[in-house]
């Protein structure tokens, strides 16, 4: 929505707010949304910048450090009954006999303690947080895929791991994300992260993106991974009606459940 009574300091104030909250800040957006040219908005990011507020990148700005990397530890408290509505309603479609991959995360991690009734189920990961879940549950065959391990997100990445995923294809792949677009696909903190991630989505014709309200349309870090061009997402119900439509309109599907991990809408 285009904001018009904003003055010069209100509005560099407004941009890094945007900035710090939402993540990349493009010029051409910011000058679509106060209406003014994009001169002028390069001018605010050019004063921003030198007051150290902001960071120049191509084409736009980001704040220093406005979205370090959160550790799964910090996550998994992050929008708890969402995250169980998620993980409840994709469980649901999982079929017995079938290979599922899991990602790692704390929402496909939610995913994965859902999953330890199931039966006649294997179950292939590159998640710490799979693997704990499952590791005591007999009637699952569990695959660990080798790797790197990443600290923050106790998940396994690198050329290890990418082999292995050579080896198999799945009956349906779900993946975490940082930030998810309509356009770009999955954001991440680490290029390791998002090849994997497209590697994964390679493997299996079903492909789930898991991701609360507040991950939709967030990019706060620079690292993609692009999906092929059908996949799910599944959110929960307080994702907006303007935000699934953007999605829905570049011919994604999108689920949105409640806390019961019932779908509404």
């Amino acid at each position: 929505m285009a904001m018009t009574s904003f003055n010069s300091r209100t509005r560099r104030e407004e941009i890094v707010r945007r900035a710090t909250t939402t993540g990349l800040t493009t010029v051409e957006e910011l000058a679509e949304t106060f209406q003014v040219t994009a001169s002028t908005i390069r001018r605010d990011l050019a004063m921003l910048t030198s007051e150290g507020r902001l960071t120049r990148t191509f084409g736009g700005a980001i704040a220093p450090n406005a979205h370090p990397e959160a550790s799964l530890r910090q996550r998994i408290g992050e929008a708890f009954e969402a995250k169980r509505g998620i993980a409840r309603w994709t469980a649901s479609q999982i079929r017995p006999g079938e290979t599922v991959l899991l990602d790692a995360g704390s929402t496909v991690g939610a995913l994965a303690h859902e999953l330890r009734s199931a039966r006649s189920l294997t179950v292939a990961t590159t998640g710490l947080t799979a693997l704990n879940e499952l590791a005591d549950v007999d009637a699952v065959h569990v695959e660990c895929l080798g790797g790197s391990l990443r600290h923050l997100s106790q998940g396994l990445v690198g050329p290890l791991a990418e082999a292995a995923l050579e080896k198999m294809t799945f009956d349906r792949v779900f993946l975490g994300a940082d930030g998810v677009s309509p356009d770009g696909g999955i954001c991440e903190a680490d290029l390791q992260q998002t090849r994997l991630k497209e590697l994964m989505a390679r493997r299996t014709e079903h492909v789930y993106v898991l991701a609360h309200a507040a991950k939709l349309i967030r990019q706060p870090f620079h690292a993609w991974a692009r999906l092929p061009r059908k996949w799910t997402l599944v959110t929960d119900h307080e994702a907006d009606s303007s935000v699934i439509t953007a999605f829905t309109a570049n011919g994604i599907e999108v689920v949105a459940v409640n806390h019961e991990g019932q779908r509404v809408g």
